[in-house]
């Protein structure tokens, strides 16, 4: 009988272990912006949805969320948010979810609003990363590897955006707040124009057709390892295997992008394929069969 519960309590451990991919990768989110943030996640298509979809991080603050292992997804910050005290409904004026609440509970960013996606073990047991401006801008964001990343297959490099784009931003893609200086967010050319040739639709649905355009060249030269048009894969998409990854809000240093002759300043990447000295101070893990852009694809309604 003993050896029959030994065998039973092996195979439920077995099973748990094959449902949840046995491996699973920890993002640790951190709030280095002198304000609070408040993330907001979105799983896949096909994905189970967290336990938690939303929450506030306080500037230097942290929140730990679990993540089972066969899960893709997007994570965003938004700002500016406040709960209505009369009618309780809980809005942000940049990346809001919509949802009327602190937990997004299924919903997106609505743009503009800086991404980080992910598919962890993916195509070759690779994971796949980027932080995307295809959507827009709200907030620096940086995204490295960490966890044996050094000896990781994939190329493990750090990525994103740690520009202010928002001051930079052109004014008629700019996002303003009353009584706030500068912008508060930076649409992309498809958000601000709904042109296809900005949004690589219709005829310009493809590789093919779809270029780069000035606008997305203004997103590109400041972040240049950042998502800037959806096809913008080649420079984009970064590879790893097994890592965990810290992603940061405001990463310091943060510089900001000023208009000088036309031409924008460029901001030097925080860290370049080597692990963050950041202390780690939360948690999530992901793992799904995507690649690159076609992840994007998985939230297109």
């Amino acid at each position: 009988m003993a050896s029959l519960g030994v065998a039973v309590a092996l195979f439920l451990h077995f099973l748990i272990f094959w449902v949840t991919g046995g491996n699973s990768a920890t993002f640790t989110i951190v709030n280095k912006c002198g304000f609070t943030v408040w993330p907001g996640i979105l799983s896949g298509a096909g994905t189970a949805p967290l336990s938690t979809t939303g929450f506030a991080l306080d500037p230097g603050a942290s929140a730990s969320v679990a993540v089972p292992a066969s899960w893709s997804g997007r994570l965003w910050g938004r700002t500016f948010c406040s709960q209505d005290p009369a009618t309780g409904k809980f809005a942000c004026l940049t990346g809001d979810c919509g949802s009327s609440a602190l937990e997004c509970s299924g919903s997106g960013a609505v743009p503009p609003a800086t991404l980080a996606e992910f598919t962890l073990n993916g195509a070759d047991g690779l994971d796949f990363y980027d932080v995307s401006l295809v959507d827009g801008y709200n907030l620096p964001m940086l995204v490295v590897p960490q966890r044996g990343a050094a000896t990781a297959a994939g190329n493990c490099t750090a990525t994103g955006c740690v520009a202010d784009l928002n001051r930079a931003c052109p004014q008629e893609l700019k996002v303003t707040r009353t009584g706030s200086e500068g912008g508060v967010a930076c649409k992309s050319a498809c958000g601000a124009f709904g042109d296809p040739q900005y949004c690589c639709s219709g005829a310009h649905g493809s590789p093919d057709t779809c270029e780069p355009s000035q606008y997305s060249e203004f997103f590109k030269t400041a972040c240049p390892k950042a998502y800037s048009y959806a096809y913008d894969d080649r420079t984009s998409t970064f590879t790893c295997a097994s890592a965990d990854y810290e992603i940061t809000f405001c990463p310091t240093p943060s510089t900001s992008v000023k208009a000088a002759g036309g031409e924008y300043a460029v901001a030097a990447m925080a860290s370049s394929g080597v692990a963050s000295s950041w202390t780690p101070l939360s948690v999530v893990a992901v793992v799904v069969p995507a690649t690159g852009w076609q992840l994007r694809r998985l939230f297109v309604v």
